[in-house]
């Protein structure tokens, strides 16, 4: 178990994570900062739009598709 333990810890110093305007999909949270739009909102255009194909559900958890998500934002007159 020890082995196990160094693993995950050396990935935790190892591992280089990727900036949010490299990423494919981000967490509401992120979205939220990156995009300066409130979690709440984020949100509620996931429900009024169960269509849209700028996020998908990862068990109960939505995750905003960037690419897709800005193209959105470009075509929205209003957020």
């Amino acid at each position: 178990m020890a082995n196990a333990n160094n693993k995950i810890m050396s990935c935790d110093r190892n591992c280089v994570e990727i900036p949010l305007w490299r990423r494919y999909t981000m967490t509401i949270e992120e979205a939220a900062r990156y995009y300066h739009i409130g979690e709440g909102k984020l949100r509620m255009l996931i429900e009024e739009h169960p269509n849209e194909d700028f996020y998908v559900m990862n068990g109960n958890r939505a995750l905003i598709k960037r690419e897709k998500f800005e193209r959105y934002l470009d075509q929205a007159t209003a957020v």
